[in-house]
C-alpha cells in the first residue's frame, strides 16, 4: 500500500495522546476534553462542529452525576482552558462533540470513537512510562486507564488524514462521552446525525493484543445493565427496641445473596455482580437506608435483560419481606450488536496492506460491554453497515489498572487502517 502522504506524523500523534492522558476526565465531566477536542477540529478545518444538545439527545443521558460535581469538574476545565464559548454549551455534563465534513453528493460515513475516562489513580511507579516520562494523569484519582486517549487521537488523525483527501461524501466522527458509565451511546445514537449514516467504523486499542495485530471485526460484547439500589427502611436502637426498626441493611444482604442465586440460563451466557454495597448507620442503629451498584451481563439482549428483570425481582421481594421500600434506577445500559461481514472484509483487506500490521484477525470476541454497539445498531436498522475494530497496543497491563498504557507504535497504524477504510467507504457509491 502507498501510505497516504497526509497521515500525521508518528510525533505529532504521540504528542495528542499524552496530552488528552494527563488530564483525564470521567463521563459527563470531559470538559476540558471536549474543548480542546473542538480546538483540534478548527485547526484541521471540518466543516460543522456540534455539541451540547445538538450532538446528542440530552434527555437520553444515564449515569449524569449530581450538580455539585459537575459543577468541580467544569470549574477545573475552565482553569485550564479560555474556550468559554465551548464550555457554555458544554453545562450541566452536555458534553462530547460530533465533527461533520461535507464534500457533497456521495456516502455517509461515521467512525466512533470515546472520551471519558476511569475513576483509578495512575501508578506513579517509575517503571510506568506516563510517570517516567512526564505525561501521568494530573487529575489524581482518575486515568486514562483503559486507552480512550489513544482513541481520540485515532479519531483526530483519521480526520485530519480524510479532510486533506479527494473525496466525494460526508464524513462524521463521533466523539462519545462516557461509554464506561455505559451512559453515552445510546443517547449519541438518538441524536440529530446517525440517521444518514451509510457505514459506521469503531475502534478500540489494546484489548491485550499486540502492536501490530489488527482485529477486522470484534463481536459478542455483552449486552449490560447497571443500576443503582436503595432500601430504605425505619432506624430504631438496636439495644433497646430493635422490633421497632426496618432494617434496610438486612434487606439489602438478603437481596444481595438471593441474585447470586439467578438461575443461569441454557441459551448463553450471563453475569451479575453486586458492589458498593454501603450504609452510614452506626453499629448501634437499625438501618433505614442502604445502598449498591448491581450490574447484569448477557451473551444476547434477552439474556440481559432475564438477568436484569430476575435481579429487579428478587431486590423488590427481599425489601418487602423486611418491611423496607426498594428504589432502582438505572444508570448503564448497552446491548449488543456485532460487525457485518462487508465491513470485516474491508478492514481485513487494508489493514494485511498496511506498514506496520504483521496480524489479521477477521473476527474475535471482545468479551466485555461497550456501547458504540447503540450506534452500530442505528446505523444498520437504517439499512447500512457497522463493524467494531481492534488496533492491536501492546498493553504492559490488563485494562482497567493503574499501570495500563500503550506502545504509540499503535498510533500510525490505526490512523492509517482507520483512514483508508474510510476513504475506501466514500469512494464507493451507496
Amino acid at each position: 500500500m502507498t501510505t497516504n502522504p497526509h497521515l500525521p506524523t508518528k510525533q505529532e500523534l504521540i504528542d495528542l495522546r499524552r496530552e488528552f492522558h494527563r488530564f483525564p476526565e470521567p463521563g459527563w465531566r470531559e470538559f476540558w476534553t471536549t474543548a480542546r477536542i473542538v480546538e483540534e477540529l478548527e485547526r484541521i478545518g471540518v466543516d460543522e462542529i456540534h455539541l451540547g444538545g445538538d450532538a446528542l439527545d440530552t434527555d437520553e443521558r444515564l449515569g449524569v452525576p449530581d450538580e455539585r460535581e459537575l459543577g468541580e469538574w467544569f470549574d477545573r476545565a475552565a482553569s485550564r482552558t479560555d474556550r468559554t464559548d465551548v464550555l457554555e454549551q458544554l453545562e450541566g455534563g452536555r458534553t462530547g462533540v460530533v465533527a461533520v465534513v461535507d464534500r457533497g453528493e456521495g456516502p455517509t460515513v461515521g467512525l466512533r470513537v470515546d472520551i471519558d475516562a476511569l475513576p483509578i489513580t495512575e501508578s506513579s511507579d517509575e517503571g510506568h512510562r506516563p510517570a517516567a516520562e512526564g505525561f501521568r494523569s494530573e487529575n489524581e484519582g482518575f486515568m486514562h486507564a483503559c486507552g480512550h486517549d489513544s482513541h481520540i487521537t485515532f479519531g483526530l488523525g483519521t480526520l485530519r488524514t480524510v479532510v486533506a483527501s479527494d473525496f466525494s461524501g460526508t464524513f462524521k466522527v463521533f466523539f462519545q462521552p462516557s461509554e464506561e458509565l455505559l451512559g453515552g451511546g445510546k443517547p449519541m445514537a438518538a441524536g440529530p446525525h446517525v440517521d444518514d449514516v451509510d457505514h459506521l467504523i469503531g475502534a478500540h486499542v489494546g484489548l491485550d493484543y499486540p502492536t501490530g495485530t489488527v482485529v477486522a471485526g470484534l463481536d459478542e460484547a455483552l449486552a449490560f445493565a447497571r443500576f443503582d439500589v436503595t432500601v430504605r427502611g425505619e432506624s430504631a436502637h438496636a439495644g433497646l427496641a430493635p422490633n421497632e426498626g426496618r432494617n434496610a441493611v438486612q434487606a439489602l444482604v438478603t437481596a444481595t445473596s438471593n441474585v447470586y442465586g439467578i438461575p443461569r440460563h441454557r441459551d448463553g451466557a450471563t453475569r451479575v455482580n453486586v458492589g458498593e454495597l454501603d450504609s452510614e448507620n452506626a453499629a448501634n442503629v437499625i438501618a433505614d437506608e442502604a445502598t449498591a451498584t448491581v450490574e447484569v451481563r448477557g451473551e444476547s439482549n434477552e439474556l440481559m435483560e432475564y438477568m436484569r428483570d430476575s435481579v429487579r425481582r428478587h431486590v423488590d421481594s427481599a425489601a418487602e419481606a423486611h418491611g423496607c421500600e426498594a428504589e432502582i434506577s438505572l444508570i448503564g445500559e448497552s446491548i449488543r450488536e456485532d460487525s457485518d461481514e462487508e465491513l470485516v472484509d474491508l478492514v481485513a483487506g487494508i489493514a494485511g496492506d498496511t506498514d506496520g500490521v504483521s496480524t489479521v484477525h477477521r473476527r474475535r470476541s471482545i468479551g466485555a460491554s461497550e456501547d458504540a454497539t447503540y450506534l452500530m445498531r442505528a446505523v444498520k436498522d437504517n439499512g447500512g453497515t457497522a463493524s467494531y475494530v481492534g488496533i492491536g497496543g501492546g498493553n504492559p497491563s490488563g485494562h482497567h489498572t493503574p499501570t495500563f498504557d500503550v506502545d504509540e507504535d499503535c498510533l500510525p497504524i490505526g490512523v492509517s487502517v482507520l483512514s483508508e477504510a474510510v476513504l475506501d467507504l466514500l469512494g464507493d457509491p451507496v
